[in-house]
């Protein structure tokens, strides 16, 4: 997911966009699905930690410089839009 992140920053996408927001609900969805039910509230904190802890930086960033700066932001405006 983090690799779709990716490709839609360097496509060009804000973080508010249709995609961007399409993908931070998958995020969500997979997190639900496969780990533990996340809530907008937890969602909301992951995006925090994807930006301020330097080893989820990296390894988000990984997939292209400022991927974690993206996804966050995306998550942010996710979060405070519903």
């Amino acid at each position: 997911i983090f690799a779709e992140f990716a490709v839609c920053k360097q496509n060009g996408a804000e973080a508010d966009s249709n995609e961007a927001q399409a993908l931070v609900a998958k995020l969500q969805a997979h997190i639900t699905e496969n780990y533990y039910t996340c809530t907008d509230e937890i969602l909301a904190g992951l995006g925090k930690m994807y930006v301020a802890d330097e080893r989820f930086k990296k390894n988000i960033d990984k997939y292209g410089e400022g991927t974690a700066e993206f996804a966050a932001e995306g998550i942010r405006i996710y979060v405070e839009n519903k």
